[in-house]
């Protein structure tokens, strides 16, 4: 138990805090005591649309997950160019003290061949098993048959390249659980390290999540299929640190995520959230220096040039920061009376915003704290903050007064050259230029819609 941890429990024994995560009967039996931190923010992050990572800043990325204890660091997708061979390659030369550095491939040979001209340590092999993708994307004469076949193919010629090998079953969470269960089965006794469960739309809700898990984990049992089962969780309604946990609680130790959330559509589920949910309502290890997660998510912001949104958790502007003047009061006599941890944990401090909300206990302590041996007395304070409150009124109708639509214009149009990736107007330039479309014809379809919009399908 954790030192925070304790100090709850110390707290709850007083009676005074009532803390029902200590319950033991809210921690499922199935739950593993030990969980590892599988990473895919330089992989599956950097497909956030706008975001397109160098080199040194994969690297960097990648040495600082290390330092901090994650154990799989996935590290980009070496099909998808001669460009992303020579990235992945520069990250596998560098030594890491930890983590296994992997890179994915669809089921075929040639994916596999790009790996491991990479020299990675694993290869992650994804192939939808939802009839869905099977018949309208795939259009698999052979249906489930063919994905088995492809399947265990595919990681036994990995594992004879001396890699490991995991497999992907991308979007499982909307596949026949039955079907899943053989998969996996089929892999692991084809040599497969890892499976992995993908609900690849972000389309399960937790109690969704706990019936599927639960009826896989027993059919995986039945078979005796002993291989570490991970998740990968989209955030496309809002539920991807939800349905992970949830997975978690059902047996899945390997868990994947992304610094910050980033990734396509919504993105994944929250390196950060995911790994202070386990290590302080769980009591469960992730074997990660959690103090260094805001340095983390400090750096991943800066590379990705996409702004943490304020009321992030844990690593937002706002996390740990209090205005109302109640909660003020409240924090002064006892911190957890309005934070769930102390926020030095994540390498952070606590703050105070004067606003409009603001107390005179927030006032009179920064005053005194600065103001050593000066006595304040209640009017002294109160006419602080009423000058302040007048600030904030004033300051509040100023901004929107600036805030005008022409100037939100062109804060979207500096993002818009800041991100990389081709939208509207660039495209048919582009287009143009090799097709040779008549000019008349190409101003034409540009003046359709707003330069800076991505491509509509």
């Amino acid at each position: 138990m954790t030192d925070f941890l304790k100090s709850l429990k110390q707290w709850h024994d007083r009676g005074v805090l009532t803390n029902y995560n200590l319950l033991p009967e809210t921690i499922p039996p199935t739950m593993p005591s030990r969980v590892h931190i599988w990473d895919e923010t330089l992989r599956d992050g950097e497909q956030t649309p706008g975001v397109s990572l160098g080199i040194d800043e994969k690297i960097q990325l990648a040495k600082l997950m290390d330092e901090i204890g994650v154990d799989v660091i996935v590290v980009g997708y070496p099909a998808v160019s001669k460009h992303e061979v020579e990235v992945v390659k520069a990250i596998c030369r560098e030594k890491f003290s930890r983590a296994s550095i992997g890179a994915p491939a669809r089921a075929l040979k040639k994916d596999i061949d790009a790996c491991i001209e990479c020299g990675v340590d694993e290869v992650p092999i994804f192939l939808a098993t939802s009839d869905l993708r099977i018949k309208y994307d795939y259009r698999f004469k052979g249906g489930r048959d063919e994905i088995v076949r492809r399947a265990v193919e595919s990681i036994e010629y990995v594992r004879a390249h001396g890699m490991k090998a995991d497999f992907v079953a991308e979007d499982s969470t909307r596949s026949d659980v039955d079907f899943v269960a053989r998969v996996f089965k089929s892999v692991v006794e084809a040599g497969a390290d890892r499976v992995v469960v993908a609900d690849t739309v972000g389309f399960m809700r937790p109690c969704s999540m706990r019936i599927f898990m639960r009826h896989l984990m027993d059919k995986l049992h039945e078979e005796s299929v002993k291989a570490p089962v991970s998740v990968h969780c989209h955030n496309d309604l809002g539920l991807a640190t939800a349905n992970t946990l949830t997975a978690i609680e059902e047996g899945a130790d390997y868990p994947h995520v992304c610094v910050n959330g980033y990734g396509e559509r919504a993105g994944n589920a929250p390196l950060e959230e995911v790994v202070m949910a386990l290590e302080i309502l769980y009591d469960r290890r992730t074997g990660l220096t959690v103090e260094k997660l805001f340095e983390l998510s400090l750096l991943a912001e800066k590379v990705f040039c996409i702004p943490i949104p304020v009321h992030k958790a844990i690593v937002g502007g706002n996390a740990f920061t209090h205005e109302s003047g109640i909660h003020v009061k409240g924090m002064l006599f006892h911190p957890l009376a309005y934070e769930p941890i102390d926020p030095k944990i994540v390498g952070r401090s606590r703050q105070i915003s004067f606003g409009k909300l603001s107390g005179s206990a927030g006032v009179k302590t920064v005053l005194q704290r600065e103001l050593k041996g000066v006595e304040l007395n209640d009017e002294q304070v109160g006419k602080v903050l009423q000058a302040i409150k007048c600030r904030i009124e004033r300051q509040g109708e100023e901004d929107k007064d600036n805030m005008t639509s022409e100037f939100r214009e062109k804060v979207k149009k500096t993002m818009a050259k800041i991100l990389a990736g081709v939208r509207y107007r660039e495209f048919w330039e582009i287009a143009g230029k090799e097709l040779k479309i008549p000019r008349e014809k190409l101003d034409e379809i540009i003046k359709r819609r707003a330069e800076d919009e991505w491509i509509s399908l």
